[in-house]
């Protein structure tokens, strides 16, 4: 089988990995849409469109199935993506909001993006089901990660600064709304200790065991809009090996 799994830059990785670990014959085509990250501070429309062009690079693939990796195209592209596709698509943040609600006594932080946030996403979905929903934006927490500084000093007063509401709202459990955060996740633990800590991108991969059919080659194509000197140490960082990528200077236009 031959999945496509996009995201607005390189924290979709984390998606990836999970994935392969879970379906190691599995085919994956990857895009990251690093020459426009990030998504997070777009307007919904130009989301959308985004959403619409990488989605075609992958179709044009022949994939089988479409993994939308970044929150924010998920929140705010899924429905879009689903009537253009003619391949089943899959978002991130179903599969967040059902794990959170594993864990959780009843109150659940969110964080992501401004756009992931704003589009009250994660908020609706678990205040449907009786839960309150807490949500803070971090924006500048995937600038960090694209800039490989996920560890340190830096990284823990950023964390300290966005999770200190959080920590005094009584949250029991987090949903890392943001592929990004999960590099991230040393400094927001050493805020938030003893907090359940849902990462999406494990998430997704256990959502998916009905839909994939592992027969694959184990084959993996990377691609991204733009390259940058971090770029083969980040992909080494979060998948675990040296990986030759394809710089793509453009996708389909909508």
């Amino acid at each position: 089988m031959k999945i496509g799994v996009f995201d607005s830059g390189i924290g979709g990785l984390t998606v990836l990995k999970a994935i392969r670990e879970r379906f190691p014959r599995t085919d994956i085509i990857y895009l990251g849409d690093t020459a426009r990250v990030p998504y997070g501070t777009r307007s919904r429309e130009t989301v959308i469109r985004y959403s619409l062009e990488c989605a075609d690079f992958l179709l044009a693939k022949d994939i089988e199935l479409l993994v939308i990796a970044c929150n924010t195209a998920s929140s705010y592209a899924m429905e879009d993506l689903s009537s253009h596709s003619p391949v089943p698509v899959v978002g991130v943040v179903e599969p967040g909001v059902e794990e959170a609600l594993r864990h959780t006594s009843g109150r659940v932080g969110v964080i992501g993006t401004r756009g992931t946030i704003g589009s009250g996403s994660y908020q609706k979905l678990l205040e449907n089901r009786g839960v309150t929903a807490v949500a803070k934006a971090c924006p500048l927490f995937v600038p960090l990660v694209e800039e490989g500084l996920t560890e340190g000093p830096i990284a823990l007063e950023v964390a300290k600064l966005y999770l200190r509401e959080l920590k005094e709202s009584c949250v029991d459990t987090l949903i890392l709304g943001c592929t990004h955060y999960p590099l991230l996740k040393k400094a927001i633990s050493q805020v938030l200790d003893n907090m359940v800590i849902i990462d999406s991108s494990e998430a997704v991969a256990r959502s998916l065991s009905e839909m994939v059919l592992d027969d694959g080659e184990s084959k993996l194509f990377l691609f991204f809009t733009d390259d940058s000197p971090n770029l083969p140490s980040m992909i080494r960082r979060i998948l675990g090996s040296d990986h030759s990528y394809e710089v793509v200077r453009e996708v389909p236009k909508t």
